[in-house]
């Protein structure tokens, strides 16, 4: 699509349950069909997604960009990150996206044992390693809260670093320091009020022009509103318990995301549904509108055939993207 890539989010609703052979044919069908970025997130003890992205483009992978959204960061020292960003980057030069972020405190805690603490101060030193790493090929750095002393074989690469971002300091932080910040769960008024200006406004601030706006947004291709509304409360409906989405959702203007009841109002601004014409309008819209340079579409499945309604979904964002 002239002005903005449309990518795919390869097995949102089961990655967990997903081995790395069907995440690699997910990916190649994703390039097949004409998408720009194949995007898969790092949660638990999913399938490692260097390995992954590597297996593609040894399958049959040619074109497309391989990214991660997210990588949490407490898990794995930066220098760790690096080398597995690295190797995909040898295999597929100039198609690796690295996306990090610090995940959330449940997460980190609960899952991992580890302290979340200081999330944006670790956020940036981490990036700073890790572009350091990747695009000068070596690095020396001692801070308050990493140490990281590594020089990389091969020297540098072409991998971007991006961050997820939900409110004002990460998006002015992606602005700042990394090639593109990359949202979640966002409405896109929010978007372009709240989050463009912020990331400018960190840019600014860096002295360079403001990078990537990704938008990562579900997609239904279905007008039966009862269904979506349904699907919303429970893939999502958790959404709101976690602080930085709750507190993100107030600040858009949806004060019941204090509570724990997630609501048709919520869905309707977070989902893109409807029938290929209204949902291709609306994709349309995402950059004419509200400033977004990537849509990173999460398929939303409402049919018991799961896998023909992503085929078809996937098809037709592919179509979406190689137009004019």
């Amino acid at each position: 699509m002239k002005n903005m890539r449309i990518g795919v989010h390869i097995a949102l609703q089961n990655i967990q349950m997903m081995g790395a052979p069907a995440l690699i044919d997910g990916i190649v069908a994703a390039d097949r069909d004409g998408l720009d970025t194949a995007w898969l997130t790092v949660g638990g003890p999913a399938p490692d997604p260097f390995a992954v992205f590597v297996g593609a483009a040894l399958s049959g992978a040619e074109r497309i960009t391989f990214g991660t959204s997210i990588v949490p960061t407490y898990p794995r020292h930066p220098i760790s990150m690096v080398q597995g960003a690295a190797s995909v980057d040898q295999m597929a030069p100039g198609r690796m996206i690295l996306g990090l972020g610090p995940s959330h405190k449940p997460a980190i805690e609960g899952t991992w044992g580890m302290p979340f603490h200081k999330p944006l101060s670790h956020l940036r030193e981490y990036v700073d390693i890790c572009r350091a790493l990747l695009e000068e090929g070596e690095v020396n750095h001692e801070g308050e809260l990493i140490t990281a002393r590594a020089q990389l074989p091969g020297g540098p690469t072409q991998v971007q670093t991006m961050i997820s971002a939900l409110r004002e300091k990460a998006w002015s932080l992606s602005g700042e320091i990394t090639a593109g910040g990359i949202s979640w769960m966002s409405p896109l008024p929010y978007i372009r009020d709240v989050a463009l200006p912020a990331q400018q406004a960190g840019a600014d601030l860096a002295g360079r022009d403001r990078p990537q706006m990704v938008v990562h947004t579900p997609i239904i291709l279905s007008e039966d509103t009862e269904a979506i509304h349904a699907a919303a409360r429970r893939q999502f409906g958790f959404y709101q318990r976690l602080p930085y989405y709750s507190q993100m959702l107030q600040d858009a203007g949806y004060d019941e995301a204090a509570g724990r009841d997630f609501t048709d109002r919520m869905a309707d601004a977070l989902i893109i549904s409807g029938s290929e014409s209204e949902v291709g309008d609306r994709v349309r819209a995402m950059h004419e509108d509200y400033g977004v340079d990537e849509m990173l579409a999460a398929i939303v499945v409402l049919v018991d055939d799961a896998e023909s309604h992503i085929n078809r979904t996937r098809a037709f964002l592919g179509e979406l993207a190689q137009a004019d």
